[in-house]
């Protein structure tokens, strides 16, 4: 896999790491569950369970790319397109549920995607 598409891998895996601290650690707090569309405490503390599962599944999609590319060859490089490919996939997901979440949905996907593409052109 070309070093530019180990990049843009990587900086997907940083970002997941990112949202599951969000959602797994730091969700009490309301400038965390307000940045996920919720609008009181008692919202918050009713989808805390969601959260922290999700904010895991992003974590482990996040460890997938790490061992992916420590691991490297053939196998490694399917590990990390398989976990860019499942990222790729929950954004479009996002993406479909309403305009609001279509930022999101570009964040969370585009640097899987330009690791994708790159380790696909170069």
């Amino acid at each position: 896999m070309p070093v530019i598409a180990q990049i843009f891998a990587g900086l997907a895996a940083a970002l997941h790491v990112v949202i599951f601290a969000m959602e797994s650690v730091w969700w009490t707090r309301p400038e965390v569950w307000k940045r996920f569309g919720l609008t009181s405490q008692r919202d918050a503390d009713v989808a805390r369970p969601l959260a922290y599962n999700q904010g895991f599944y992003n974590l482990f999609l996040a460890i997938g790319i790490v061992v992916g590319l420590i691991i490297g060859g053939d196998a490694g490089h399917a590990i990390v397109v398989f976990c860019c490919v499942s990222i790729i996939g929950a954004a479009v997901v996002l993406a479909s549920t309403g305009a609001k979440y279509l930022r999101p949905a570009v964040v969370q996907g585009i640097t899987p995607l330009l690791a994708l593409i790159t380790a696909a052109v170069f």
